[in-house]
Formats: C-alpha cells, sequence, structure tokens
C-alpha cells in the first residue's frame, strides 16, 4: 500500500530524511561556488532551519529547490556583507581625541626635550637607559649582554636618570 502523498513537510522523519539526503551536496555545492572562507556549513544549517520554519508551506518535490535556493541566497548576501565590511576598513577613520590642543602641543614639546636631554647622554648611559627604560631589560640581563658588572648597569642607569632631569628641568 502506497503512501498518502504530503502536501508539506513538517513530520520529523521526512524532514530528517531530506536532510540526511540533501545536506552532504547542499554543502559541496555552496563550497564549489564560494569557497571556504564564508562557512558553507553555517549556511546548509540555515538553510535547513528556514525550511523547517516553512515547513508547511514546501511541498516535499519542492525542498530541494527550496533548500538551495536558500542557501545560495544566504551565501550572496554573505558575500554582499563582506564587500560592505571591506569598503568601509578602506575608509579613513576619524582620530579624534579628547585631548586640547595645549596639551598636544605641551606633549610634543617635552617630546622634543626628552630628545634632547637623550642625545647629551654618554654613549654607554644611553645604551643602558634605554635598554632598560624602553626594552624593558634587568640590570642582569643588561650586564650580560654588555658584558660588564651589574653595579656598572646601575650606575649608568642612576647617572643617566639624573642628568635626564637636569637636563629637562633646564629646558
Amino acid at each position: 500500500m502506497s503512501q498518502p502523498i504530503k502536501d508539506h513537510i513538517c513530520e520529523e522523519q521526512l524532514f530528517e530524511r531530506l536532510y540526511k539526503k540533501h545536506s552532504k551536496n547542499l554543502h559541496d555545492f555552496l563550497y564549489y561556488k564560494f569557497g571556504d572562507h564564508l562557512n558553507p556549513s553555517d549556511k546548509v544549517q540555515e538553510a535547513f532551519i528556514k525550511l523547517w520554519q516553512n515547513c508547511g508551506k514546501v511541498s516535499p518535490d519542492k525542498a530541494k529547490s527550496f533548500l538551495f535556493t536558500t542557501a545560495n541566497n544566504l551565501m550572496l548576501n554573505a558575500v554582499a556583507h563582506r564587500k560592505v565590511v571591506l569598503k568601509y576598513e578602506k575608509l579613513p577613520q576619524k582620530k579624534s581625541t579628547n585631548e586640547t590642543p595645549e596639551f598636544v602641543l605641551q606633549e610634543k614639546e617635552y617630546h622634543q626635550k626628552l630628545q634632547k636631554a637623550l642625545s647629551k647622554l654618554t654613549e654607554a648611559q644611553r645604551v643602558a637607559f634605554l635598554m632598560n627604560r624602553v626594552e624593558g631589560k634587568k640590570f642582569k640581563e643588561i650586564a650580560a649582554l654588555l658584558d660588564i658588572s651589574t653595579k656598572a648597569v646601575e650606575k649608568r642607569i642612576y647617572g643617566a636618570l639624573k642628568k635626564l632631569r637636569e637636563d629637562i628641568d633646564e629646558l
């Protein structure tokens, strides 16, 4: 005895058979057409969710067409969204801060003073100071790199700090 023809696919067993029959083919179709970067597995799942949400409206003979059309449209929407994102990534972003122009000017002047004061240090002081303060190296590491004692590194850095304070305050 043949089963009566159903005009919708809301029955769970019928839907499960459709999933098992078409999910791999649908994934492969999307993968071959769009590649892997838009995650075709997610779009397959979304297409089946939409099919389930519209199961009363879709007949079993139209289910495959509905799935492939829906999944294709989902991928096209993802491509369009990606284009919009790329377009806005290329636009220059406004760089605004809450800093006053006076503060920015003072910061710039201080930076110039610091550079001038750093240039007045001896090479040994400058190297030790920058290794410690900029690179974050410890006194022992600097001593090993420069092949000097830890006390010598301390003396160079403290001397550099003293000289920098004097020079920056003077300027």
